[in-house]
């Protein structure tokens, strides 16, 4: 059966010959506007009976839900077979919220740093379990709060999953559905050129997120296995292509973690890899460096944190590169970056 919460009205009217353009619009709207069909003037009833003949609304099982000290809001779902999670991410304007969503079960990239990496792959996530994972923080939202921005960081690797992905940003980017704005939208990536390229090509409004791990290649396969796949090298020249194609800088992320990455020639390493992007594409990549948040491996941590943070954002603005330390928040409650694995 057809799930509403996962269609464009595009899609509906295909799936549904002759019905009109204006109806399914209206009929999604009260999906998502007012959690169920409903009647509304102008919709006729004899369309919401169609609609039901052959569609529904499912929804996600919620196992739990944790809130940190700092905001951050931790929900778990259970899904078959496993469990993902998602996060609500307190913005800096009050009453607007930025939702983390999960797009696979479990993960087959085996990022070290990652907990999601340590749990392999059990599936990818239909279209109506994504787009649902942000309908259910927006029901449990303050009073006057909405959701501001996507960020598909979550569990799993999205450009793995980018039919489902790419749909769902379709539907919650749609002005009668979500109505959020696609270049408040991010999708990231370990590194997935064909994916890349797809994206650009699919939604060239969405900002493109990208994990760099390190800036040397030997480095990076050690930490971020997919580099034997897909060499640093093709999935900067696709990075490349994107944000000559949609104008968008990209977002560069790096994970600091103690003795593997953080030292100053990584830091000038990095710093080469900026400038050249920028030379070629005549935008530079946001550059955000992140702090190590523990993750449990067998009863054992298998990195610490950089005690580096201050050295190597002073060694990447004496190569002339601006970096910003990104706050990941809900550590305590094992919902920053790296730590989310479905418990």
């Amino acid at each position: 059966m057809l799930a509403l919460q996962a269609v464009t009205a595009e899609a509906l009217c295909a799936r549904l010959p002759g019905l009109e353009q204006d109806h399914a619009r209206k009929l999604l709207s009260t999906v998502h506007r007012e959690d169920a069909l409903a009647p509304r003037p102008g919709l006729p009833r004899t369309a919401i009976e169609r609609v039901c003949e052959s569609a529904g609304e499912p929804r996600l099982t919620r196992a739990g839900e944790q809130a940190s000290a700092d905001g951050f809001h931790k929900y778990l779902f259970e899904v078959e077979p496993g469990r993902i999670e998602t996060v609500s991410i307190p913005l800096d304007r009050p009453g607007r919220y930025s939702v983390c969503v999960s797009s696979q079960v479990g993960c087959a990239l085996s990022c070290t740093f990652c907990a999601t990496g340590r749990l392999g792959l059990a599936r990818n996530l239909d279209t109506w379990e994504i787009v649902e994972q942000v309908r259910e923080v927006r029901r449990r939202l303050p009073d006057g709060a909405r959701i501001h921005g996507v960020v598909f960081q979550g569990m799993g690797e999205p450009l793995a999953n980018a039919d489902r992905v790419l749909a769902a940003v379709d539907v919650l980017t749609a002005p009668y559905t979500q109505a959020i704005d696609a270049r408040a939208v991010t999708i990231c990536t370990a590194g997935v050129p064909e994916g890349i390229h797809r994206l650009a090509r699919s939604a060239p409004r969405v900002r493109l997120g990208l994990s760099i791990g390190s800036a040397r290649s030997a480095v990076r396969e050690t930490i971020m296995p997919i580099t034997r796949a897909h060499s640093l090298a093709s999935v900067l020249a696709a990075a490349a292509e994107h944000a000559t194609t949609t104008g968008l800088a990209p977002m560069w992320a790096i994970t600091l973690l103690a003795g593997v990455n953080d030292g100053d020639d990584e830091a000038r390493a990095l710093a080469v890899l900026v400038r050249d992007f920028a030379d070629r594409t005549g935008l530079a990549p946001r550059l955000t460096v992140l702090d190590y948040n523990p993750i449990d491996v067998d009863g054992r941590d298998p990195f610490a944190r950089s005690p580096r943070m201050d050295a190597f954002r002073d060694a990447l603005a004496a190569a002339g590169v601006h970096s910003h330390r990104r706050y990941s928040g809900g550590a305590d409650i094992a919902a920053a970056c790296g730590q989310l694995a479905g418990a």
